[in-house]
């Protein structure tokens, strides 16, 4: 594990830093489509991604989901940290998009470190500022893309975070995470692919527009 927290946060951190989250982080190996936090949990642990991807996802008051930001390796969630802090029940929901490994930082180290630790508090500032600037885009997406341009914005987002332009998911799965019906994703992808940005395969989406 050191080698690995070596690899993505080495140049972030100081050596001392490093030692503490190597001997107090948990480690877990988290397999796709495990939910790893959710709505209404207490906040014990924050996560430090070392591999993998997660999204997460808010819920309204009839429970449909909407994606709201991808998490890739060596980066954590903010909203993690502020409900820890002020020892909040979560507001989201953490999905592996991909097999993760994490390391699994306990909730009471979160302020400590802030003190310390001036690479640990400019890392959460940036943090910060990195989710805010994914919220707003997921907000643009919203307010002014169509469905077609979000379903391919959603796929070259996913293609990102997991390093491959082939997309094994489903329908039904995207349509979830958009918030809208597998029909209409049915419909949008056809159109893609006619327009060559995309190749639907049997079990997979091949993105061509990236």
């Amino acid at each position: 594990m050191r080698v690995s927290l070596q690899q993505q946060y080495g140049y972030l951190f100081e050596d001392e830093l490093l030692v503490e989250i190597d001997t107090i982080g948990k480690h877990r190996h988290i397999v796709q489509g495990e939910t790893i936090m959710d709505i209404g949990e207490p906040i014990n642990y924050m996560p430090l991604l070392l591999d993998g991807a997660i999204k997460i996802l808010r819920e309204d008051e009839e429970g449909d989901e909407l994606l709201l930001y991808f998490l890739e390796k060596g980066d954590t969630c903010a909203m993690t940290f502020s409900c820890g802090l002020g020892k909040k029940k979560s507001e989201i929901r953490a999905v592996t998009e991909s097999d993760s490994e994490l390391l699994m930082i306990p909730a009471e180290k979160m302020a400590t470190w802030m003190a310390k630790y001036s690479s640990w508090q400019q890392f959460i500032i940036d943090s910060y500022h990195i989710r805010m600037m994914e919220l707003l885009e997921t907000v643009d997406t919203l307010a002014f893309l169509r469905m077609d341009e979000r379903i391919l914005k959603h796929l070259q987002d996913k293609a990102k975070v997991i390093n491959d332009d082939s997309i094994y998911t489903t329908h039904q799965n995207i349509a979830y995470d958009l918030h809208t019906s597998r029909v209409v994703v049915s419909r949008l992808l056809k159109k893609l692919e006619r327009e060559g940005k995309i190749a639907m395969h049997r079990n997979h989406i091949k993105v061509i527009a990236l």
